[in-house]
């Protein structure tokens, strides 16, 4: 049986993948701070909870993450950036998913397909920032997006059907982007999902170690 296991599986959009993939009948571990008392910015939390989990998963995907945190709000001009406020979106966004990868390379089967995908975003690519604004979660993901780059060399040298990719959803209408939504078009969590899953089912492992839309398309680092 195809295993997938899922960080942040009681969010929108951890828990619209995780209903996806249980209904093309994979077996779906779950994981989240809010059900499971797992906390990603914790590297014990993190070793606790993996620590009484087996392997192999098949597809890994880390679906954590927030755009406003502890109140602090995207900056929309550098005089509103705050010391604090950027630490805590590099402790959720960035060095999170970095500790899960680290802990969850292990579960990856070396002679066999397999995809590991954190959730990123479009406003982390510098190639593609033209607005400005948003400083610190824009700097948290484009962090991410170098954390899975090293990820995926590493693995390919020991892994080498492994595709392991940052993923952009696109505007997912949830309670984590609820208030910022504006006049930019959404799509439900499920839809959301739908479309991630569809790029890993394509993904190869020439593709490794990029960020792709939710329509497979690259997205410019």
């Amino acid at each position: 049986m195809t295993r997938a296991l899922i960080i942040g599986s009681s969010g929108g959009i951890g828990h619209a993948l995780a209903a996806g993939l249980t209904a093309r009948g994979w077996q779906v571990t779950g994981l989240s701070r809010s059900a499971d008392g797992l906390d990603v910015t914790q590297e014990a939390s993190i070793a606790q909870h993996l620590a009484a989990l087996d392997g192999p998963f098949q597809r890994i995907i880390i679906a954590t993450g927030a755009l406003e945190i502890d109140g602090h709000q995207p900056e929309k001009a550098f005089k509103q950036l705050t010391a604090d406020g950027m630490a805590a979106q590099f402790a959720l966004n960035t060095i999170g998913p970095a500790l899960v990868i680290k802990h969850c390379m292990a579960f990856l089967p070396k002679d066999s397909p397999a995809v590991i995908a954190a959730l990123s975003a479009r406003v982390g690519s510098i190639g593609d920032n033209r607005a400005g604004g948003w400083h610190s979660y824009r700097a948290s993901k484009a962090a991410l997006n170098q954390i899975i780059r090293g990820a995926a060399i590493e693995l390919g040298r020991t892994h080498r059907q492994a595709v392991c990719v940052a993923l952009h959803p696109g505007t997912v209408a949830t309670r984590f982007t609820e208030k910022y939504l504006g006049r930019h078009p959404s799509v439900s969590p499920e839809e959301a999902a739908a479309n991630l899953l569809g790029v890993m089912d394509e993904l190869t492992p020439d593709q490794t170690g990029q960020c792709y839309d939710w329509a497979g398309k690259p997205v410019p680092w």
